[in-house]
């Protein structure tokens, strides 16, 4: 009995280590690639991008003009933000948490894709010091209209 109380302690010790040295590259290998493209001059898109990162998506970014990336991939233009993400087939608009993308992932309902519309204080990488995040919808939107997805407050569920 002591002798498989030892092996399972090793074994689990072993595996503390190999996921302590594989890191946030162990979580990400199952989710799909993000590929951003945003303005070269704006801070917020980076904190977004590390939002990301954090919920272990791998983030490759672009900077240069984002609209002909908005027109080609069909956001409305009243629900434009300040940068673009495409992940596995649809395209992510604005400050959209990184938890509601890993829904839109294990749910694939039909659509072109999220956005948060505007910038609302709270919303990730848009934290402001000192100010209440903002309770905002996060809109699933396609051909066949548009229906909130998700209600957050900050980067929570609300």
């Amino acid at each position: 009995m002591m002798a498989d109380t030892r092996t399972t302690r090793r074994a689990m010790l072993a595996g503390l280590a190999v996921g302590m040295a594989l890191g946030p590259r162990a979580l990400a290998a199952g989710l799909p690639e993000v590929a951003v493209t945003k303005d070269p001059t704006c801070g917020c898109c980076e904190k977004w991008v590390a939002h990301m990162r954090e919920a272990g998506f791998t983030v490759t970014v672009t900077e240069g003009p984002v609209n002909p990336v908005k027109a080609r991939l069909g956001v409305p233009r009243d629900l434009a933000s300040c940068h673009t993400a495409q992940v596995d087939g649809y395209a992510i608009e604005g400050h959209v948490p990184a938890g509601a993308i890993k829904r839109l992932l294990a749910e694939r309902p039909q659509g072109i894709g999220l956005a948060v519309p505007g910038m609302p204080v709270g919303s990730p990488g848009m934290e402001v010091d000192g100010m209440e995040p903002a309770t905002y919808d996060v809109v699933l939107f396609g051909p066949e209209g548009r229906s909130t997805f998700a209600r957050y407050r900050g980067a929570e569920p609300a």
